[in-house]
């Protein structure tokens, strides 16, 4: 049996040092000397795209992977010589499916010699802490996404590790459980263990004490979240407009003939809005008004630029940039209702996983459907494309209300489901030639669009690469295309981004867009409410109903109370104490600070100041923000949740 190592450690050394770190496959190199600390107790973040270096950085990390040259160092050691010291939750679910929630922990516990007395106290605190105390006898295989990425880390942390390494832990998980995962974090982070986090989620990096921009082997900038937005040396302003598509032409138009020289680096069209970034406040207002004109009416928002504008500059300037293209068209374009559902019902046996729920999707519109885990969505887009049959109420497309499964009406549909759909045995190039085959596409089409696909995704090079050889944003382009080769009039995404990192998300919303902008309608449902704000509308589902609708302005507009971000003398304490006076959900860890959820900001603020005064916690900074579409949803829910 392994005995647990003991050493000394110099608490002012960094527990993490890598310097001049290098791996290579071949003669590929994955990672070109990096350097970085991570200080104990920190929360560090690794970001990047997909194939930048991140896993390759924490398998050697945590010794399981030789380097090829530069040094690493985990307290002071060889990662080999500290592994009992190391927690490590890869990008996939390291539990065993078939043991229950108990026998998960047990085995991870005798697997690292925890003493009976420790492992029956440390399993009961975290059970509780993760909100799975009542699930013990639960096979691991019957728990959601959210609560099996909880589970694998209560595993993790039953040895009590010193330094956790986390390879995008809540990648597929809804946001309310990946907020409770990170409230669970700064918890354990307070407690003395160091964490390292990589993860396709800018608004978590955000959460990080401190993070590292990585890209094809190399580390381009390190900071707090903070100073990385301010070395961005840009604003952020929201424009609104009457017609968002031909501003958002007119001002890319503007951007490549200016060049560098203008105002105006960056532009992005979400659903209700233009993100403009630019180097002056006044000058870049008043080139925008400029560039629209006189006769369109435009309100401008100042608001701070965010890691992910900052993620998206600095990559951007290290890829080609590739232009975005439409295949011909050969069917007239449909206007009027391509999507009606009349108080739809799903039931399985005695359960409803869907209840009365009311859709429509006009073609040319990009509706979202949004919700947690198990909250009907899936089920939703079954029943609405065919692949799930009713238990009540009516289901129309393209104006049919009966034989939806015809092949006639199958041609007209596009469906991305949330899992990887295509064939890991076959190349890029003999997937997309199923895929024609599949919709019955003539030689002469079948030429065109695979030439389509392979240019517009960026899959030049790859046709012989086997798909399951892909990185996972090449996997959901690839999966996308296949989807849309012809030219389907209606669409659906099942979480058609989750897990892709914020350049191949954003490239991936571009084909979307192209699409609804071409007279597509799309019904698209996502876990990660940044990308949400592309939709022109929003449903949120609970607990298999819809309980919200509206342009992400409106949902976020209608929210009641404010957010509060607060600055305090001892985070972990405060987060406790204020949980105690407010509702649970209404407290988060941010970072080196706490957003909280007030009701009413008169009443509720001196009542929390009163509360963390009593405990001899002192607030250094409170100031408002702005309600973000993560907030909306979770405030959404947890409210429903109370009132049913």
């Amino acid at each position: 049996m392994l005995s647990i190592a003991t050493h000394a450690f110099d608490p002012n050394t960094p527990v993490v040092s890598v310097s001049g770190l290098r791996k290579n496959y071949g003669d590929y190199p994955a990672l070109k000397g990096i350097d970085f600390e991570i200080r104990e107790s920190e929360i560090f973040g690794l970001i990047g795209p997909d194939g930048a270096g991140k896993t390759s950085t924490f398998h050697i990390l945590g010794g399981i992977m030789n380097k090829s040259g530069g040094s690493t160092a985990i307290l002071g050691k060889d990662p080999r010589d500290v592994r009992l010291d190391i927690g490590y939750l890869t990008q996939t679910f390291s539990l065993y499916l078939d043991l229950s929630v108990n026998e998960n922990i047990e085995y991870a516990a005798r697997i690292r010699e925890v003493p009976e007395e420790k492992f029956r106290e440390r399993r009961e605190r975290y059970l509780r802490i993760m909100g799975l105390a009542n699930f013990g006898e639960r096979l691991a295989q019957n728990l959601s996404g959210g609560m099996k990425q909880k589970l694998a880390l209560c595993c993790a942390l039953i040895a009590r590790p010193k330094l956790l390494l986390l390879d995008e832990p809540t990648t597929g998980v809804d946001p309310v459980s990946r907020r409770d995962f990170w409230d669970v974090l700064g918890n354990v982070s307070a407690e003395g263990v160091t964490i390292a986090v990589a993860t396709p989620y800018l608004d978590e990096a955000e959460r990080c004490n401190r993070v590292a921009l990585i890209h094809k082997g190399a580390i381009l900038q390190t900071g707090t979240p903070t100073e990385l937005k301010k070395s961005l040396g840009l604003k952020r302003l929201e424009l609104r407009t009457d017609n968002l598509e031909s501003s958002f032409d007119q001002i890319e138009v503007a951007i490549r003939s200016s060049g560098r020289q203008g105002s105006i680096a960056d532009v992005q069209l979400f659903g209700d809005r233009i993100d403009v970034l630019v180097k002056d406040t006044d000058t870049g207002k008043q080139d925008l008004l400029t560039i629209l004109g006189s006769a369109r009416k435009a309100e401008i928002i100042e608001e701070d630029a965010t890691l992910e504008n900052v993620f998206v500059s600095k990559l951007a300037s290290h890829e080609q940039e590739h232009d975005v293209a439409f295949p011909s068209i050969d069917r007239p374009r449909k206007t009027g209702q391509a999507i009606a559902a009349d108080s739809i019902s799903k039931s399985f046996g005695p359960f409803r996983a869907v209840k009365d729920v009311s859709i429509q999707i006009d073609y040319g519109q990009i509706y979202g459907l949004l919700g947690a885990n198990g909250a009907g969505k899936t089920t939703t887009i079954k029943m609405l494309c065919g692949l799930l049959d009713i238990t009540s109420g009516q289901v129309a497309l393209a104006g049919r209300k009966s034989e939806l499964r015809s092949v006639s009406l199958r041609k007209e549909i596009g469906y991305m489901s949330q899992k990887f759909v295509l064939y890991d045995d076959l190349t890029v190039m003999e997937n997309l030639n199923f895929y024609c085959g599949t919709y019955g596409l003539s030689s002469k089409e079948r030429k065109e669009r695979i030439e389509w696909a392979i240019d517009t995704f960026d899959l030049n090079g790859n046709e012989g690469t086997m798909a399951a050889a892909l990185p996972g944003g090449w996997k959901q382009k690839l999966s996308f295309a296949a989807s849309v080769l012809h030219q389907p009039s209606i669409i659906f995404l099942d979480e058609p981004t989750s897990g892709v990192d914020p350049l191949a998300r954003r490239q991936l919303w571009q084909y979307i867009r192209l699409f609804a902008r071409n007279g597509a309608a799309i019904l698209v449902t996502t876990h990660f409410l940044e990308e949400a704000e592309h939709c022109g509308r929003l449903g949120f589902m609970v607990d298999g109903q819809l309980v919200a609708e509206g342009s992400p302005s409106e949902i976020k507009s209608k929210q009641p109370g404010v957010l509060v971000a607060l600055k305090v003398s001892n985070n972990q304490e405060a987060y406790a104490a204020l949980r105690e006076i407010l509702d649970e959900w209404k407290v988060s860890i941010f970072g080196a600070g706490l957003h909280v959820v007030l009701d009413d900001k008169e009443v509720d603020l001196p009542h929390c100041q009163q509360a963390l005064a009593e405990k001899g916690i002192r607030i250094f900074s409170s100031r408002q923000l702005p309600f973000t579409l993560e907030d909306a949803f979770i405030s959404i829910v947890q409210r429903s949740k109370r009132n049913s």
